[in-house]
C-alpha cells in the first residue's frame, strides 16, 4: 500500500468547502460592523473578517476543512460586532446535514432566520425502550412502557461553560401527558443519567380477557415517548437543549437500545418574523465519502495515473473527469492531489497546458482563464508552495500587520489628517520590501513548481515563437498574479497569519497586492501600460517604478524559478514553520506546589520543535524537539470534562492540550502526526485517558509508566513529503464519476455515433461542449471508466447493505429513522 493511502477498514470521511459571499438588507437598519461564522451544531469552526460600517457586507471568503465528527446542522451566523458588549447574533442560516446535498456546488441566497434557544440544539441521547406485559389484580392484561435513559453526549456549552443538564421523560397522547424527571447533573456536556421510568399503557375493557401479549392498534397509534433535555437555570429560567420523539407503536415486538439525535422544537420560531432579518449568499459543497480498502481502487487509480500517456490528452480519464463535472474545481482538487501523490502531475499539466495553448490566439492573454491547466497549477502551488510562501512572505507580512503604517493613496478614502505623500512613501516602502523578498526567493522555490514552470515556459515559446517575452509572461501569470499576490491580500487563508487583519491593514495589503501583480506582470512598467490603470491614483503611484532594475529583477527571478535545476537547498538552515495558534494547555505539574489547571498559551509548530509561549512573539516557555515526540492522539473528553482535547506524548509527562473547536483540533493532530511519523521511537500503544488520582482512567492501571491500553492511530511511518490519502482522493473521483454517469453515457454515445463526425449533429446540447479530438480513443477510455465505476458501485452497495442490516432504529448509523416527530 502506498504511503498516505488508507488502511484495510472502511472509512467514512467528510469535508466542507465553499464561499461566504455577502449579506444584504440586514437589521438593525443602520451601518454596523458585521462578521459571519460557520458552526457545526453549536460549535464555531470558522470566522470571517469584520466588515465595517455596512448594511450589505461583502465577505468574499472561501473555506475548506475536514469535518472530524458527526453533526446534525450546518449553520452560518451573522453577528453585529460590539466593542464593549457581547457580539449580537442578527440571524442565521441552518441546514440539516441530510439536506446539504440539495445545495452542493450551487450559489444560493438564504433568508436569515431568527436565533432562539428552542432551535439551537446539538448532541444525542442514549435510550433503551421496551414494552412489558403485565397482569393486573383483576386479571386484565396491560402493557408497561419502560424507558431507560442512559446518557447524553455532545450537549452544547451554555455561556461558554458546560451545562447543568436534566431530562424530562413523557408519555404523550391525545388525552394524557405523564411526565417524569431525572436528577440534574452538574457541569457536564456528557451526563450519565442511568435512570429508568415506568409508564402504564392503558387498554380498553374489551381486551381484558385476552391472555396473549397484543397491543391495541387504536391506543398505540396515538402515543409517543418524548424526551426533553434542559439546562437547569437555578435562579433563572431553564434553557431548552433539544428533544426526541418516538412513537410507541414501533415497540410492539421488540425492545430498542440506541442513540437518538436531539431535535429542535417543531414550533421553535414560528411566532417570529422570518422575512425582515436580511439574507446571506453562500456556495456550499459538502461531501461524505465511504473509503473502501485500497485494493478496491486499483483499476480506477491505474486508469487515472496513465492519463498523461494517453494521446490525445482529451481522451484520458483525468481530462474526461474535468469535462463531465459542472464545476471543474470539483475535479481538480482530488485529481491534483492524487497525481501529486504518485509523481504524475508534471507531465499531465504539460499535456493539458499544450491543449490550452491551442485555443490561445493572443500572447498577452496566455494562461489568464480558468481552464483545467490553470486550475491544476493553482492547486499544485497551494499544496506544495506552503513552506515557500512562509519563508518568503511571513516576516514582512508580520511587520505590516503588527506595526502598520498608513498607506491609503485613494483621495476618496483618505481620512481626515492623512497626508497622501507620506502614505505613498509608506506604501512604496512595503511594496519594495515585499518585491525584494520575492525576487530573492528563487532558491526556496520547490523543485516541483520549477519543473511545472519550465514546461509552461517552453510550451509558450513554442506556441508563440515570434514573441520573446511570452516565455516570461507564461510563468509570471502564475507565480506573481495567482500565487504571491493572492497570498499577500489573504494571509489568513494561506496560514501566514493566525487571524484576519483589521480593516486598515487589509486595505494596505490590497494595495500592496495590486502593486505586486503589476510589477510581476511582464512589461507592465513601460509607459504605454500606465494609461491602462483603472485607478488614477495607482497610475500616479507607479510612475515612481519606471526603472529598468525592476524589469531585470523580474526576468532573473523568472529565469531561476523556471529552471529544471533543483532550487531547494539540500539542508535547510532554518526550520520550516508549519502551524501556530492559541490553545489551552494543562499545567504539567513539574513543581510540587501549584494547582494543575488550564492556561491559554500560544503554540508554534516547526519542522524542528513544538513550543508554547505566554504570548505570540515571546520566547518559548516550553519546548519539545520533534524527534522526541512519541505519539499524538486524541484525549477522551471524560478525562477533564473538556471537548476537543489531544495529547502529545514525549519523554516527560504527556502534554494535554485543548483546541478551540473540533476542526482546529483535527488540524493540529494531523500536522503533528505528519511531522513526527518518521520518528524511530514512535509508540504503538497509548492511554486514551489521563492519569489522575493515582490511576489511568481508561484501564485503571495504577503505575504511571504502564504501557498504553489502546493502539496508536498513526504508527506507520510515511515516506512521502506531501502527506496525501490516495484512497480518499480516488474515492472522491469515483463519486464524481457516479454523480455524472449520465454525462459519461451521453459522451460515449456521441463518440460511438458516426453522425457526430460525418453528418448533422443530433441533440447538440448533450455533447457539443465536450472536447472530442479522437472519438475512438475517447470511446475506449469512457468504456473503461464506466466498467470500473460499475464494479465499484457493487462494492459500495455490499457495504451499504451490511451497514444497513447492522443499524438499529434511531441509531447514529441510521439517523433519519431516529428523527421521528
Amino acid at each position: 500500500m502506498a504511503a498516505g493511502d488508507g488502511g484495510d477498514e472502511v472509512r467514512v470521511l467528510q469535508n466542507l468547502r465553499g464561499k461566504i459571499y455577502d449579506a444584504k438588507h440586514l437589521v438593525p437598519n443602520k451601518m454596523r460592523d458585521f462578521f459571519c461564522t460557520i458552526n457545526l451544531d453549536q460549535e464555531e469552526v470558522f470566522r470571517t473578517q469584520v466588515v465595517e460600517k455596512s448594511l450589505s457586507p461583502y465577505f468574499g471568503e472561501e473555506f475548506y476543512f475536514e469535518i472530524p465528527r458527526t453533526f446534525q446542522w450546518l449553520s452560518f451566523y451573522i453577528y453585529d460586532k460590539s466593542v464593549l458588549q457581547k457580539d449580537l447574533r442578527i440571524g442565521k442560516v441552518s441546514i440539516k446535514k441530510e439536506d446539504l446535498c440539495n445545495y452542493t456546488g450551487k450559489e444560493n441566497w438564504f433568508m436569515l432566520q431568527p436565533v432562539d434557544s428552542n432551535s439551537e440544539v446539538q448532541g444525542k441521547v442514549h435510550l433503551e425502550l421496551k414494552l412489558n406485559e403485565l397482569i393486573t389484580d383483576n386479571g386484565s392484561v396491560c402493557q408497561q412502557l419502560v424507558v431507560h435513559i442512559k446518557e447524553c453526549h455532545g450537549l452544547p456549552l451554555i455561556n461558554g461553560q458546560n451545562c447543568d443538564p436534566y431530562a424530562t421523560v413523557s408519555l404523550v397522547g391525545p388525552c394524557r401527558n405523564d411526565q417524569k424527571k431525572t436528577k440534574v447533573k452538574k457541569k457536564t456536556s456528557n451526563p450519565q443519567f442511568n435512570e429508568t421510568f415506568y409508564f402504564e399503557v392503558t387498554r380498553s375493557s374489551s381486551y381484558t380477557k385476552k391472555s396473549q401479549f397484543q397491543v391495541e392498534e387504536e391506543d398505540i397509534e396515538k402515543l409517543e415517548v418524548r424526551v426533553d433535555l434542559w439546562n437547569n437555570g437555578n435562579l433563572v429560567q431553564d434553557i431548552f437543549l433539544g428533544e426526541i420523539k418516538v412513537p410507541v407503536k414501533v415497540l410492539r415486538n421488540d425492545s430498542f437500545q440506541a442513540w437518538y439525535l436531539l431535535q429542535p422544537r417543531e414550533n421553535g420560531n414560528k411566532s417570529s418574523k422570518t422575512d425582515d432579518l436580511g439574507s446571506l449568499r453562500l456556495n456550499i459543497c459538502y461531501t461524505e465519502d465511504c473509503v473502501l480498502p485500497s485494493e478496491y481502487y486499483t483499476s480506477l487509480r491505474n486508469l487515472l495515473l496513465k492519463s498523461s500517456d494517453v494521446q490525445p490528452i482529451s481522451a484520458s480519464a483525468a481530462y474526461i473527469l474535468s469535462e463531465v463535472c459542472r464545476d471543474k474545481y470539483d475535479a481538480v482538487l482530488p485529481l491534483v492531489r492524487l497525481l501529486l501523490h504518485h509523481h504524475k502531475l508534471v507531465p499531465f499539466v504539460a499535456a493539458v497546458a499544450e491543449l490550452d495553448l491551442k485555443d490561445t490566439q493572443e500572447a498577452n492573454t496566455i494562461f489568464r482563464g480558468n481552464s483545467l491547466a490553470t486550475r491544476c497549477v493553482d492547486e499544485m502551488m497551494k499544496i506544495v508552495g506552503k513552506h515557500y510562501l512562509k519563508v518568503t512572505l511571513k516576516p514582512v507580512i508580520d511587520e505590516i500587520c503588527e506595526s502598520p503604517k498608513p498607506c491609503e493613496i485613494d483621495p476618496i478614502k483618505l481620512r481626515e489628517g492623512d497626508n497622501v505623500e507620506i502614505n505613498m512613501e509608506n506604501l512604496r516602502y512595503y511594496v519594495d520590501k515585499v518585491f525584494r523578498e520575492i525576487v530573492r526567493s528563487s532558491i526556496s522555490c520547490p523543485t516541483l513548481m520549477c519543473d511545472v514552470f519550465y514546461s509552461l515556459r517552453h510550451l509558450a515559446a513554442k506556441r508563440f515563437p515570434n514573441d520573446p517575452h511570452v516565455q516570461y509572461s507564461a510563468v509570471s501569470s502564475f507565480v506573481f498574479l495567482r500565487f504571491f499576490a493572492v497570498a499577500v491580500v489573504s494571509p489568513h487563508t494561506f496560514h501566514l497569519r493566525p487571524h484576519h487583519p483589521d480593516a486598515q491593514t487589509s486595505r494596505t495589503l490590497t494595495l500592496i497586492s495590486k502593486a505586486i501583480q503589476t510589477l510581476g506582470s511582464w512589461g507592465s512598467l513601460t509607459k504605454s501600460k500606465l494609461s491602462s490603470f483603472k485607478e488614477t491614483f495607482m497610475c500616479e503611484f507607479f510612475k515612481t517604478f519606471q526603472e529598468e532594475k525592476f524589469t531585470e529583477s523580474v526576468k532573473k527571478f523568472l529565469d531561476d524559478v523556471s529552471s529544471t535545476e533543483s532550487k531547494e537547498p539540500s539542508g535547510l538552515s532554518e526550520p520550516v514553520h508549519l502551524k501556530e495558534g492559541e490553545m489551552y494547555k494543562r499545567a504539567q505539574g513539574r513543581t510540587r506546589i501549584g494547582k494543575k489547571n488550564f492556561k491559554k498559551r500560544w503554540f508554534c509548530l516547526t519542522s524542528r520543535e513544538f513550543t508554547y509561549h505566554k504570548q505570540q512573539d515571546k520566547e518559548p516557555i516550553f519546548t519539545i524537539p520533534i524527534k522526541n515526540i512519541l505519539a499524538v492522539e486524541k484525549l477522551d473528553e471524560s478525562s477533564f470534562n473538556k471537548k476537543n482535547m489531544f495529547q502529545v506524548l514525549h519523554g516527560e509527562k504527556p502534554l494535554y492540550i485543548q483546541a478551540n473547536n473540533c476542526v482546529e483540533a483535527n488540524e493540529w493532530i494531523e500536522a503533528l502526526c505528519r511531522v513526527t511519523r518518521c520518528n524511530p521511537k514512535r509508540l504503538s500503544f497509548y492511554h486514551p485517558s489521563a492519569f489522575l488520582n493515582g490511576n489511568w482512567l481508561c484501564c485503571k492501571a495504577t503505575t504511571e509508566n504502564t504501557v498504553g491500553c489502546a493502539r496508536c492511530t498513526a504508527d506507520v511511518p510515511a515516506d512521502t513529503q506531501i502527506e496525501i490519502d490516495g484512497d480518499r482522493e480516488t474515492e472522491r473521483i469515483y463519486s464524481l464519476f457516479t454523480i455524472n454517469m449520465s454525462k459519461l453515457q451521453k459522451l460515449e454515445e456521441a463518440c460511438g455515433s458516426i453522425a457526430v463526425y460525418q453528418g448533422p449533429r443530433k441533440e447538440p446540447d448533450d455533447y457539443s461542449n465536450f472536447t472530442i479530438e479522437d472519438s475512438v480513443a475517447t470511446f475506449h477510455t469512457l468504456k473503461q471508466i464506466i466498467d470500473v465505476v460499475e464494479k465499484l458501485n457493487e462494492s459500495h452497495e455490499k457495504y451499504r447493505k451490511k451497514r444497513s442490516s447492522s443499524a438499529k432504529y434511531g441509531s447514529e448509523e441510521n439517523p433519519i429513522v431516529g428523527k421521528v416527530s
